[in-house]
């Protein structure tokens, strides 16, 4: 809830606005800063719930943005809290406004900041607050910031190649789909009137054309209430964790889709355990962090074995060798990084090699979507006009 306060401070009247939960939890905060509050009032606006989450949400930038931030200004010598007070005055975003000002005041309140973040899932992952509890018990939190914000950074960037890599034959998909409906629905029934009066005898393409143009004219609400529903089911239904693996295990099997989800899960796991062991984390719990975070079921799974094996005994080497979906280049490189003593190090370097691979798997997925676009689309085209020119041919060739 957003609050407006009047208070004194140094014989000055100061007048601002601060999110909190409730009354007493604006006078706590600024009795503890040493205000001397006068009036305090609750902000009432109308706002709608949904509208407020959807555009006043924090994206990974904004994340790795306040991390990076944060690292630089403990690294000059602030305090976490006077750090936390200078980012609210210059932050425009009204949730970070909201998430900085909920931080300060727990710890101001005697929290430590690994637990505080905790509190936050959805914005800050278990391996996220893992360093920063690391950081805070070698006391080089700034350090660890800043090992998060430069990965957190190359998440956001690995994540926007993969996306911007089908931004365009999503939209060429999206745009043909509609304009075909469009065709079929209004332009095509107009057209096909023509040949119903005529003695011609029409070919099973038109004949198909007009069935399919008739059921969409008549019941073009039942089919877009249909779409609407499969899709709400199929999301449904790809959230259990049954249908959710299967699919998981379909699409890494694909020629080149599971190429670009191998590379793209190995690069993002292999940099994320090199730092987690660098920074003090046991094997063990890095293990169990990799298999939280990462998105692909099956490779949840193989790391979930791997700690197993792990617990058990095993090194990380071997371990990784007994699940399949692990290249060989990740087990070797491991059992040397194990026999020298250098195992992030290793990690790290192994993470780099799979980002090239990545690359190259997403240059060579999007060199085969756009062939099959155009041929898709020309195929497309050609069954409308072929359906549509075919009985004039035929019309003009029984007048001669």
């Amino acid at each position: 809830m957003l609050f407006s306060y009047r208070a004194l401070k140094n014989n000055k009247v100061v007048v601002r606005q601060i999110e909190a939960e409730s009354q007493s939890a604006v006078l706590k905060f600024l009795k503890s800063n040493d205000y001397f509050p006068i009036h305090i009032k609750k902000v009432s606006s109308f706002s709608l719930p949904f509208l407020d989450n959807f555009f006043q949400r924090l994206s990974s930038h904004d994340i790795s943005n306040f991390t990076q931030q944060l690292a630089m200004m403990l690294n000059a010598g602030l305090t976490l809290t006077e750090s936390l007070s200078i980012f609210k005055k210059q932050v425009t975003n009204p949730a970070m406004l909201k998430l900085i000002t909920s931080l300060d005041e727990q710890i101001r309140g005697g929290s430590s900041f690994s637990n505080i973040l905790g509190k936050y899932p959805h914005y800050f992952s278990n391996m996220y607050i893992a360093l920063v509890k690391s950081g805070e018990a070698s006391g080089k939190l700034s350090d660890m910031l800043l090992k998060l914000a430069e990965n957190l950074e190359k998440q956001r960037v690995l994540k926007s190649k993969l996306r911007n890599s089908l931004i365009y034959p999503a939209f060429i998909v999206l745009a043909m789909a509609v304009t075909m409906a469009i065709m079929i629905t209004f332009v095509i029934p107009k057209l096909l009137e023509v040949y119903k009066d005529l003695e011609v005898e029409l070919p099973f393409s038109t004949k198909l054309l007009m069935v399919v143009s008739s059921f969409m004219t008549n019941y073009w609400v039942i089919v877009l209430g249909a779409l609407v529903f499969l899709i709400v089911f199929v999301g449904k239904l790809l959230k259990t964790e049954k249908w959710r693996k299967r699919l998981d295990t379909l699409l890494i099997k694909l020629p080149i889709i599971g190429n670009v989800i191998k590379m793209t899960t190995l690069v993002d796991s292999t940099r994320t355990l090199s730092i987690l062991i660098s920074s003090g984390v046991s094997l063990i719990d890095s293990l169990n962090i990799i298999s939280e975070i990462t998105d692909n079921s099956v490779y949840q799974k193989s790391f979930t074995n791997v700690r197993k094996q792990v617990i058990k005994g095993v090194s990380l080497g071997n371990a990784l060798n007994q699940e399949a979906i692990f290249p060989p280049i990740l087990v070797e490189m491991t059992v040397v990084g194990e026999k020298t003593g250098q195992l992030d190090q290793t990690l790290m370097r192994i993470s780099n090699y799979f980002e090239i691979e990545s690359d190259l798997a997403l240059k060579a997925l999007t060199s085969m979507i756009e062939p099959l676009i155009l041929v898709s689309l020309a195929i497309g085209v050609g069954f409308l006009v072929f359906a549509v020119i075919t009985p004039i041919y035929n019309l003009t060739s029984s007048f001669q």
